[in-house]
């Protein structure tokens, strides 16, 4: 019998997403099969400490203060050691710190192959500036923004209702669906506290849908899977509260819809050099024109998620899809290693 591989589940982070990253890492340690993995949970606290618990034990469902090791030098932390004993990191970060490159790059200096988008990829997707300035480059349909840096007014010339997002951020944190401009300066202010980067969005009206890719060299797509908020807009609660949201699957758009999301979806995943997996939301507006709206490089992965029931609609279950993302990871990390640098 060959080795069980050596999994390191990293979870929470210091993002405002930390609880979405504990639940998910949770789900993934649960269906990781224990006969082909043996895993490990390093878990990130919100003060940016590394916590490395052994064998299959769960992440808490509340911490207490405990005393930990910090990340002041890489090669002599804690969390390092722990990842020159394992295989493949499976990074079930949220948000900034995290989904942004950031730990991707510690992974890369590490040498220790991980799943999902790399340095590049996972900075270009989380700023929706730069991934919708390279989108609009390849021809791909975004919705239309201005973007606002310290200092600048917030002006725009986008009819009411509009949304106005922090740059860098997910989850639907800190985002307002302005309806008129005298509540435009308090949303503003709100992004800002969140990044110093604010968009200004015209609101796409039309058919919130949104389409799983996973791959690396030949990514394929999902079914596409329709999202209808209990709310106004798909806000946090929506988007996490139970009853909040339903995903109906496969979304009610007429045929060639759907697979022009597909395709797009797959031509977005390629265009921002993304690898292993990732969510790509898009809206259908009433004439079948296809815009996206952003791409998640570490979408929610509980096994409830709508990245895991898009997948599960099209024949590739939660566990069996896990098992495909390692191997991707494993993939990558040795074509690179072939690389000369």
């Amino acid at each position: 019998m060959s080795r069980r591989v050596r999994v390191a589940v990293l979870a929470g982070g210091r993002s405002s997403e930390h609880e979405i990253s504990l639940a998910s890492a949770r789900s993934v340690l649960d269906a990781l099969d224990p006969e082909r993995y043996e895993t490990k949970t390093i878990e990130i606290g919100r003060d940016g400490r590394w916590e490395v618990a052994s064998g299959r034990q769960r992440l808490p469902e509340a911490k207490e203060e405990t005393s930990v090791e910090t990340l002041p030098v890489v090669a002599d932390s804690a969390p390092a050691q722990a990842l020159g004993q394992i295989d493949v990191v499976l990074p079930i970060l949220h948000g900034p710190f995290g989904e942004d490159g950031t730990v991707q790059g510690l992974l890369e200096l590490a040498d220790v192959p991980y799943v999902g988008a790399g340095v590049a990829a996972s900075a270009l997707c989380m700023d929706k500036d730069l991934f919708k300035a390279v989108l609009r480059d390849r021809g791909i349909p975004v919705a239309q923004n201005v973007t606002l840096r310290d200092g600048d007014p917030p002006l725009h010339p986008f009819p009411y209702p509009v949304f106005v997002k922090p740059a860098r951020l997910g989850s639907s944190v800190g985002i307002s669906k302005v309806h008129a401009e005298d509540e435009l300066e308090a949303a503003v202010a709100l992004a800002r506290r969140h990044d110093d980067k604010v968009l200004i969005e015209e609101c796409v009206l039309g058919t919130e849908v949104e389409c799983g890719v996973l791959g690396n060299r030949d990514p394929i797509a999902s079914v596409v899977g329709e999202i209808v908020a209990h709310a106004e807009w798909y806000d946090y609660s929506a988007k996490y509260d139970e009853g909040g949201m339903e995903l109906v699957i496969p979304a009610r758009i007429p045929s060639e819809a759907a697979e022009q999301v597909r395709r797009v979806a797959v031509e977005s995943f390629v265009a921002t050099e993304c690898e292993g997996m990732a969510r790509v939301d898009f809206f259908v507006r009433p004439d079948g024109e296809v815009v996206v709206s952003e791409i998640n490089t570490i979408p929610g992965f509980t096994a409830t998620s709508v990245y895991a029931k898009l997948f599960e609609a099209s024949g590739i279950p939660y566990a069996e899809l896990l098992d495909r993302l390692i191997e991707l990871a494993l993939e990558r990390h040795e074509r690179r290693s072939r690389l000369e640098f």
